[in-house]
């Protein structure tokens, strides 16, 4: 698979775009002033505490108080209060060994938020979940900071090693050459690209990462909540930490500076992909040299077209998404279950790309093509889990219930992307109605009459074909009826540019009488 990056920089944004064997799978939009992204470090101010919830609200900035709930809040809670304390405080000259920090008892699953939050301290949270809608953001106490091949998180000794990386041998490896570095209070999560990597490489990353949690200390001295501590990586150079591998063969800018930022950290993080960033300055707009507007014109509408002719129907609720398969013109040479089972699977790895696409999370119920077979339906399950496997969010798919649904779930970190892809109609302004002929024939009447009361003579009305046979067919037509009131002649005339109720009126001269 050949993954290409194409950024696209404007004076108030950066979108992002992914593509996988040149077919859009990820878009990002980067705001300028983007502030509570995903990752990012606030010291917060508890405001209230909500015991029926076992959660509170947390001041961070931001125009709605933050979320953090009772589970959300870490088994370290304790020392995150007590590090946070003790750094606000701490002398300029001053430093904490964290190494040396004592870390405080572990707080139990089933124990309550006014306990451990009593007192309504300052505390140290990371964005889980950016602002959605009317909700601010949701917040997390269990801080980790992502490098390209760990991620270490403070406050525990434990070291655990991606799932995804599934030989033994190279478990024990790179657990071993983690144990060998790792300072007390750091533990460290062995991420799947480090599978390979020499205990340099490891050793250079953990310390990246050890230098960032010295600086967030720094930050800390002083501080007022609320105010942001640490910002998480931008877009950009985040996807490039996740996801660069030997597939990736194309990074394409079109900004200088954005280049430059890009270039010094791919020498950082990988310097043998350095020559696959270019810059684009041929003229053409950088999303249209690389297909990237009309596959965002093609992909983010209500429906969403599949190569055999069979279409997807996508709806948004305040509760869950809903998606409905259609067979649409599909061949029915096979047998109908086969057929059915043919356009579930092809569907299947559309809704997978679309759900990555526009970062659709919560509860997603899919109505498949009825079939069946279970066997058939296996398969469909199977296949939907191997397409979903490449994304990065959490996720789960449950088997078709006996209705014929498919339910899945997706976590959502940031709001949905939605494009609109629709023009406002012109004739309708959007309303998807337009007035009735005989209202609009009033409406002419209305102003021919105007016109001619301010003297007007010889008055030509320009309308739309269909319109134009309205008014000159019949006997007698609309045309006679009002040469017969006005007691002048009245001319019209079609014109095909025309909207259906547009109309203009002209004088003698040919030229056109604003109203």
């Amino acid at each position: 698979m050949n993954k290409e990056l194409i950024i696209n920089a404007a004076p108030q944004s950066v979108d992002i775009a992914l593509l996988e064997d040149k077919k859009l799978v990820e878009l990002h939009t980067e705001n300028a002033d983007a502030r509570f992204g995903v990752g990012d470090l606030y010291l917060g101010k508890v405001k209230k505490l909500i015991p029926g919830l076992n959660a509170a609200f947390i001041d961070v900035g931001f125009e709605k108080d933050a979320f953090l709930h009772y589970s959300d809040l870490s088994p370290y809670v304790r020392s995150i209060l007590k590090f946070t304390k003790m750094a606000i405080n701490e002398k300029a000259e001053d430093d904490i060994d964290f190494s040396n920090f004592k870390i405080e008892p572990e707080i139990v699953k089933t124990g309550k938020i006014a306990e451990v939050l009593s007192g309504k301290p300052n505390i140290l949270v990371q964005i889980l979940k950016e602002p959605i809608a009317a909700k601010g953001p949701r917040l997390s106490c269990e801080l980790s900071l992502p490098g390209r091949f760990v991620v270490i998180t403070p406050f525990n000794n434990i070291v655990a090693v991606s799932r995804k990386i599934h030989s033994s041998e190279e478990r024990k490896r790179l657990q071993k050459i983690i144990e060998s570095f790792r300072s007390n209070n750091f533990g460290v999560i062995v991420r799947t690209a480090a599978e390979g990597k020499s205990a340099a490489e490891l050793q250079e990353d953990m310390l990246s990462l050890v230098e960032t949690w010295k600086q967030i200390q720094q930050n800390l001295k002083g501080a007022v909540a609320p105010t942001r501590i640490m910002s998480e990586e931008g877009k950009t150079h985040s996807i490039l930490r996740d996801l660069l591998s030997e597939d990736f063969n194309r990074i394409v800018v079109n900004d200088k500076n954005i280049f430059n930022e890009t270039k010094i950290y791919l020498q950082k993080i990988a310097p043998e992909k350095e020559d696959i960033l270019s810059l684009h300055n041929n003229g053409a707009p950088i999303f249209d040299s690389f297909g990237v507007t009309r596959q965002v014109k093609a992909s983010f509408g209500k429906t969403v077209n599949l190569p055999s002719g069979a279409y997807l129907i996508l709806e948004h609720t305040e509760a869950l998404h809903v998606i409905d398969v259609n067979s649409g013109y599909k061949s029915v040479g096979n047998n109908q279950e086969q057929n059915a089972l043919e356009t579930n699977l092809e569907a299947a790895a559309e809704i997978a790309r679309q759900l990555r696409l526009r970062d659709i999370g919560g509860i997603i119920v899919v109505d498949f093509i009825d079939m069946k077979l279970p066997e058939n339906k296996k398969k469909l399950v199977e296949q939907m889990g191997r397409f979903m496997a490449i994304d990065r969010a959490k996720h789960a798919v449950l088997p078709i219930s006996k209705f014929g649904l498919m339910q899945i779930t997706r976590q959502r970190m940031k709001p949905e992307m939605s494009i609109n892809t629709m023009e406002v109609c012109p004739s309708c302004n959007g309303t998807g109605k337009i007035s009735s002929t005989l209202v609009l024939e009033d409406e002419i009447e209305k102003n021919l009459s105007y016109l001619i009361m301010q003297k007007h003579k010889s008055l030509t009305i320009e309308v739309h074909p269909i319109l134009y046979a309205y008014l000159t067919k019949g006997i007698p037509s609309k045309r006679f009826k009002w040469r017969m009131k006005f007691k002048q002649k009245i001319r019209i005339r079609k014109n095909t540019n025309f909207y259906l109720t547009e109309f203009k009126f002209f004088d003698a001269n040919d030229e056109e009488i604003k109203i």
